[in-house]
């Protein structure tokens, strides 16, 4: 199938399927290990914060917000937690396809240790999910954690990558029929994907199955222009590495140019010297920028 059309507007349109397979292939672009060695070294580092999270943290684990086998959350709760904390809700990244909650647990450390309660999350990802039952699944998980901690201080989502779409597609969400509304005061959309037309296009779409309309239907660059803030004073903060791919570039500063334009509180973040899976792998370190900048809006120290 080929969705490209006329390139006007749309710069990945005129590029050859090679190169519009090596733009979205983020461990092509890492500078410091090959692609297999990068993609080895973050799922390491992920299970191995994970598993040092469950061994020292307070935890309630795989619990389930829904009936399907894949809806469950992990909680890590401060040590000494007040009746009133901050919620960071973390959802993980791999095109849709990959990657787990059990090895998502970068900032649990950190963030803990500062009174800050943590959230992973799971879903169903592809081939066993859809992309509309995935977006379905975050937006329930929210109302979940909500509905268990009602005096929360703020929930505050993060998505990394393929994460960062479902929790910005939660910046549309139609909460009335949860019967719940979430205290959400912020969000961390991380080296994300926001236009997914361009994915229909290379080798990431064969277990997803996406059509036209189903990309559209999940591309929050498509649908934000068409909403008002609900909350304006939320922050969304729209972060990429310096050597995240052109493309991914491209769409986090594209998509945060679209949410200044709706009205949104939006701020843009290029880190240095970080590539697509260092940005996440660094949350482990308390004084990694990334972290501190998670912190300084939770506390709002601006």
């Amino acid at each position: 199938m080929d969705v490209r059309g006329d390139a006007l507007g749309a710069p990945w349109k005129s590029m050859s399927a090679e190169e519009l397979e090596n733009q979205y292939s983020p461990s092509r672009w890492v500078v410091r290990l090959g692609a297999e060695e990068a993609l080895r070294t973050y799922t390491q580092i992920g299970i191995e914060a994970t598993r040092r999270a469950r061994a020292t943290r307070r935890s309630l684990l795989h619990i389930p917000y829904g009936d399907s086998t894949g809806e469950t959350l992990d909680i890590y709760l401060p040590h000494k937690a007040p009746e009133a904390f901050p919620v960071f809700m973390f959802v993980h990244g791999g095109y849709w396809q990959c990657g787990s909650k059990d090895e998502s647990a970068f900032m649990v450390e950190p963030l803990t240790a500062q009174g800050v309660a943590v959230v992973t999350v799971a879903y169903d990802i592809a081939p066993r999910g859809s992309l509309d039952q995935m977006v379905d699944q975050v937006t329930r998980s929210i109302a979940f954690v909500q509905k268990r901690y009602p005096r929360n201080e703020g929930i505050y989502l993060c998505g990394h990558s393929a994460g960062a779409q479902l929790a910005a597609m939660m910046l549309l969400a139609d909460w009335t029929e949860l019967g719940v509304t979430p205290n959400l005061k912020g969000f961390f959309l991380v080296s994300g994907v926001y236009d997914l037309e361009p994915i229909l296009c290379t080798s990431q779409n064969a277990p997803l199955h996406l059509t036209l309309e189903d990309a559209q239907r999940n591309s929050p660059q498509l649908l934000m222009a068409l909403t008002q803030p609900a909350d304006p004073t939320c922050h969304v903060l729209v972060i990429v590495g310096q050597h995240d791919s052109p493309e991914f570039q491209r769409q986090s500063r594209e998509f945060y140019q679209t949410l200044c334009q709706g009205g949104w509180k939006a701020a843009f973040e290029e880190l240095r010297d970080v590539d697509h899976f260092e940005i996440i792998e660094n949350l482990t370190q308390e004084d990694y920028v990334l972290t501190q900048i998670i912190l300084k809006t939770i506390f709002q120290e601006f």
